[in-house]
Formats: structure tokens, sequence, C-alpha cells
């Protein structure tokens, strides 16, 4: 791999990365450079927020679930044709899962990427220099090569940061942001709000590509990337194994959290990917020998997917023929019994898994997982072993049947049984990401 590359980083969640990524994107496109990004942990809506600041596909590269194989090969691909490389790292700098691995300093460690610091300044006098400085200091093979003052009261307060910083450390300073409550984009339960839903949010990234390009010293931030110090020359990147060799692929606003590393994996090993919207009352491929219904927000959507009479004959045809249903999270929920809405409603869903559901007392299960299948499947032998993450906020009101496998959370704590299998019908809560290295 030859672009050069910048991993965004802050000291904690919240500080605006998102915002400066899209900005950054934005305004260096249009100074006609071919930027690319990629994301940091196990992520489906900020690579959709790049892909539109940019115009190419983000990818998200998570330390912690992912072979090393296939982080590169990741990276690799998100730089393919590009001059630059935009990461968008997650939470704070040294945050990870709870047993210490797969923060984004980890991966900046591992790859060699030299990173850029976005400080939310909003409550920060004189102490930004001594909060920016441990973080200078935090890990020898972390190189925060320069920083972004965010939120910034204006030039006077801005004044005071700067001189703070300068006499405490020499790492450059590359611009600084106002506080302005319009650069936000608008969120609901587990995260931003996506992309199509968002009229305004053209004007949004154009409006903030434009701050990026009058306030950061754009040149100087180029001349800091440089291409990761670690390369690949390996296999084609597979995460999971196909499914089936054509995998009908559920894709809408209901369904949208599909890892593209998933699916380009899948057609690199010659699997046919035929896509069908659920919301539109589509039915799955009659001929497809393998249905997979990803995460994303039925609940938000439930009354249609109550009446999709042909979606659900789809569903129950395929099932029938023994093609492998496979759903996740949002997926899981669409093939159980029922689904409970926030106000208690419940609603009838596909009814091939004994799951009833319900949002009505929300119960959130964040975490990155580990898994070892319960019985053999597409997905690998029984035993076979998976590294995810469980981001819900839905409770199993009831889930009886065969377990699709074993969980234990990110210190190696036994959760035990997760989700279901009922014949060729299996999901649960859990989004898959890769394979466990043996």
């Amino acid at each position: 791999m030859t672009a050069p590359a910048l991993l965004l980083a802050a000291p904690m969640t919240g500080s605006g990365k998102t915002i400066v990524c899209l900005g950054l994107l934005r305004a260096l496109a249009a100074r006609g450079l071919a930027v690319a990004a990629f994301k940091v942990g196990p992520d489906f809506l900020d690579p959709a927020f790049h892909e539109r600041a940019c115009g190419r596909p983000s990818l998200s590269l998570d330390g912690w679930a992912m072979r090393l194989p296939t982080l590169v090969g990741l990276l690799e691909r998100a730089a393919e044709g590009a001059d630059l490389l935009i990461g968008e790292g997650m939470m704070g700098l040294a945050d990870g899962a709870p047993d210490g691995r797969g923060s984004t300093g980890d991966l900046a460690a591992l790859l060699g990427l030299p990173v850029v610091l976005v400080v939310d300044c909003a409550r920060l006098g004189g102490s930004v220099a001594p909060l920016v400085d441990g973080f200078l200091r935090w890990r020898e093979e972390v190189e925060v090569v320069g920083l972004v003052l965010n939120r910034v009261a204006g030039p006077d307060h801005a004044e005071l940061l700067i001189a703070a910083c300068e006499a405490a450390f020499s790492t450059r300073i590359l611009g600084w942001l106002p506080e302005d409550p319009s650069l936000t984009l608008a969120e609901r339960h587990l995260g931003l709000v996506l992309p199509d839903e968002q009229p305004a949010l053209e004007a949004a990234l154009a409006r903030v590509g434009e701050l990026v390009a009058e306030r950061l010293d754009l040149e100087r931030l180029v001349r800091l990337a440089r291409p990761p110090s670690l390369a690949c020359l390996g296999p084609a990147v597979r995460p999971w194994p196909p499914l089936g060799q054509k995998i009908a692929i559920a894709r809408d606003a209901a369904f949208a959290f599909a890892y593209p590393a998933v699916l380009q994996g899948w057609r690199a090993a010659g699997a046919e990917l035929a896509f069908f919207s659920p919301l539109a009352d589509e039915p799955p491929a009659a001929d497809a020998d393998a249905v997979y219904l990803p995460g994303g927000y039925p609940e938000l959507h439930v009354g249609r997917l109550a009446a999709a009479a042909c979606f659900r004959a789809g569903l129950e045809a395929a099932a029938r023929r023994g093609a492998f249903v496979y759903g996740e999270c949002g997926g899981y929920m669409t093939l159980g019994r029922t689904l409970v809405d926030k106000d208690g409603v419940g609603h009838r869903m596909a009814g091939l898994l004994p799951l009833e559901a319900s949002l009505a007392e929300p119960a959130p299960r964040i975490g990155w997982r580990r898994l070892a299948l319960a019985a053999a499947s597409p997905l690998g032998r029984e035993g076979a072993r998976y590294r995810g993450h469980e981001f819900h906020l839905a409770r199993a009101l009831v889930e009886p049947g065969p377990p699709f496998a074993r969980a234990a959370d990110a210190r190696g704590r036994e959760l035990g049984p997760v989700g279901c299998r009922i014949g060729s019908v299996a999901g649960s809560f859990v989004h898959l990401i890769d394979r466990e290295a043996d």
C-alpha cells in the first residue's frame, strides 16, 4: 500500500471527530485529492457519512474483533486509488475493550499510523496543555503529529489555548474550529440518523468543508500523512465464508447494517449477491440458497414490516426449501414471532424463530463478543469461533429453542447461549465481524 494516511483521534468520545473528519474529507476532495476514509471499531453509521463526504466507500477496521490479515487487507482496499487516507478513531484514543485491547491507539501502533488529536476545548483553558501532554507521552509507539482545537469560543479563547500548548510542547497545532451548535449531526438511539434520512446533509457537509478549509492548515496536514508501516500481500479479505452460492440480502432503511468487508468477501469467494427491500414488500430471490437479514432499525418501521406479506411469504419459502436464513440483531428480531414497539404494541414478524422481542422497556446490551457456533452451518463447523459486537436496546421476552452460539464478553467471561437456530433458520443479537484467529 502506497497511499499516505492519518488517523483522527480524541481524548474522549463526543469531541467532534466525525464532524472534523467529514470536513477534512470534503475540503481535501474539493482541492482535487482522491481522498478515502475508514472508521476504527464496530461502526456501521460513520462510514456511511464518510462516503457522502468523499464519494468513496469507507470501511470499518476493528482491532479487537479482526485478525491481522483482515485489518491489513481492508486498509489496503480502502486506500486503493487514493492520494490520501483519513481514518476516524472511536471513543477516546486509549479506550478499547474491557480486556484493554482494541483501542484507536492500538490500531495506530499496530499499523504505524500518525495520529491527529481532536481536542474539545469548550470547557478548557490553560488545562488543555497538561491534558494533551498526557496523550503525547502515553505510548511511545503512538505518535501524535498534530492537534485540532475544536469548539473554541473565539479568537481570544484560541489565543489562550495555543499559548498554553506552545509553552508545554512542540507538537504542531493545525488550527481551530469554532463552537457552533449547527455543526452537529442528527442522532437517535444508538447513533446517528442514517444519511438518507437527513435531507439537509449535503448542505451541512458543504458548510463544514468550507470551514475546515478556512480554519485548518491543510497543506501541513497532508504533509504529516505517511504510508502505514505494515503491508500485506496475502489473499483477499474474507471475514466470513459465503452463506451460499446465491445470497439474498435485505437492504433498505430497516436493514442497513451490513459490513461492506463481509459482502466484498462473499463476492471475492464467487458468491452472487441479490439485494431486496423488505420495506417495499419484496421477497428474497426465489433461487437464493441463503438469505441474510442484517441489523438496522426494524423497530422504526415495524408496522410496514408486519404488513409485508410478500416478504414474509418469501422468507417462509426459503426456509421450506432449506436455504440458510440468517439474521443479526434487527434481522434476528424480524425472523422472530413478535416485536413489541416502544409503546408496548406487539407486531407480527416472520415467525421462523420462536423469539419474542420488546423495546417497551429498553435493556441496553453493548460490547464486543466472542462466539462459538453451537452447530455446523455455512458459517462453519460446530465450535467455529467468531468475534463480533452487540449493540441494541431490545429485550428478548421469549427466546426458546436450540441456541445459535455460546458467547463470552471481551474479558472472556462466559455469557451462555445466545440466539436461536431452528432447522436452516438462525440468528442472534450479535453482529459478526470476523473469524477468530486459530
